[in-house]
């Protein structure tokens, strides 16, 4: 049911009850005037021919008769004269006014249900009846129930009418936000509504408006993070294909610095050894020579050797994970010997792939560095533990702690770089404040 058809049945229905009791009112009036007249009229028509009665007592019927015709018709009394026979003698005449017509008996009957009747007995056993006649007066309350139901019926119309042309007036702005919501509907999110008549369509089209700004403005955010997303996996894509490249060369440059340049520096070990024994007693300045090679290619071993590690590390190659990690230690243990570093594995996968063992190795790599170059910690404790689904890493410090509002600042590459290295495969990467001071590295890899 639309709202024109609403607010039309509402106004007939308003008028209808105001005519409706305007007409109940009336008939109670009516009601009331009718009965106060019939019954003063009926008592001074009762008492007047009671004593006209005692007047022709003695004279008869007929004088009496002719006296009821020089008095006519009396207003709201019918008067009938019966002799003892039961025979109309004399009847009132018609009353003129109004003549020939007559309210509906069920108004009558609502009117004046009962109507009183006075007798009379003469003399001569004749009778004289005074009857109550409202039908003029009740006829004049039908007429003016008439006119107010005509007026009802007109206001009834013209209201109706009145109120469907400014309805229809009201509404019309209607349709053109009913057309804006299916533009948008449609996808349309930069329709926009002109300055509507009324207030209540002028604002209906200022909300509209400040919605669909709204809207428009969240699909473009919307679309804006998806593209931040797709570009973010594709930085993502291409870091990790970069760390992947990365991690090939530093293999490769390590297997070649183990294999070639050891069996050279080896090679070249051996030779100035022998340079040095065979010349020690006939050229002690070449055998010197030849030891300042030997002692050279001894610190360019160890200086190679302590270089593959951090390229890669070749035990995380042919051991696996945990013994790459307890090297790993062991060398920290070795430069670092006023620090207390503690190791604890449980539970680590048996073959996980080779970017899940390097990651796990350079985020522990990474976290101990840190800790080692910022911190100034005293003891530092890592722990691997493993599940059917997932490896849990945990470094932690006894340092000086993260500075209040780290996060915020530039820099610290080296925490991007482990927690891309744990996003790459799925996981996450966090670090806390840990209790009594220092920082708890923590990162969760999928073993899926």
């Amino acid at each position: 049911m639309s709202l024109r058809l609403k607010l039309n049945l509402l106004i007939a229905l308003l008028i209808l009850t105001f005519t409706s009791t305007m007409m109940m009112l009336e008939m109670m009036g009516t009601r009331r005037a009718v009965t106060e007249e019939i019954e003063a009229a009926n008592r001074v028509a009762t008492q007047l021919l009671s004593r006209v009665a005692i007047v022709y007592a003695n004279t008869g019927s007929p004088a009496l008769v002719d006296f009821l015709h020089r008095l006519g018709r009396v207003r709201a009394t019918e008067i009938s004269l019966v002799d003892a026979r039961g025979g109309m003698i004399y009847t009132s005449p018609p009353s003129p006014y109004k003549a020939g017509r007559d309210a509906p008996d069920w108004y009558a009957d609502a009117i004046m249900p009962s109507r009183p009747q006075q007798e009379i007995t003469l003399t001569d056993g004749a009778r004289l009846v005074i009857s109550a006649d409202a039908s003029r007066a009740i006829l004049d309350g039908w007429d003016e129930a008439m006119q107010l139901l005509i007026a009802g019926s007109i206001a009834l119309v013209i209201g109706n009418g009145l109120v469907f042309w400014l309805v229809s007036r009201e509404i019309r702005p209607f349709s053109t936000i009913v057309r804006g919501l299916e533009q948008m509907r449609a996808g349309d999110y930069h329709t926009r509504l002109p300055t509507l008549p009324g207030a209540e369509a002028g604002t209906m089209a200022l909300a509209f408006n400040r919605m669909a700004q709204a809207i428009e403005e969240n699909m473009n955010a919307r679309q804006e993070a998806l593209e931040a997303r797709s570009n973010l996996e594709e930085n993502r894509e291409l870091t990790q294909f970069i760390q992947s490249r990365l991690e090939e060369e530093r293999r490769d440059i390590a297997r070649e610095l183990h294999d070639e340049m050891g069996q050279a520096v080896t090679a070249i070990k051996s030779m100035g050894l022998s340079i040095a024994r065979r010349d020690a007693q006939c050229d002690p300045r070449s055998a010197e020579a030849a030891q300042l090679i030997v002692d050279t290619a001894n610190h360019l071993y160890d200086v190679m050797h302590s270089i593959i590690p951090r390229l890669r590390p070749l035990a995380l190659d042919n051991l696996g994970l945990q013994d790459a990690l307890e090297d790993l230690v062991s060398e920290w243990r070795r430069h670092h010997p006023d620090i207390q570093f503690e190791l604890w594995l449980h539970g680590l996968p048996e073959s996980p792939g080779d970017s899940f063992k390097l990651a796990a190795y350079r985020i522990v790599q990474e976290a101990v560095t840190n800790a080692l170059k910022h911190a100034h910690a005293g003891s530092i404790r890592i722990s691997l533990t493993g599940n059917e689904r997932t490896l849990a890493i945990a470094v932690e410090d006894d340092g000086r702690g993260l500075e209040d509002g780290w996060s915020a600042k530039r820099g610290h590459h080296g925490v991007r770089g482990m927690r891309e290295r744990a996003q790459a495969l799925g996981g996450e990467l966090e670090l806390y404040p840990r209790d009594g001071g220092g920082t708890r590295v923590c990162a969760r890899l999928p073993l899926d």
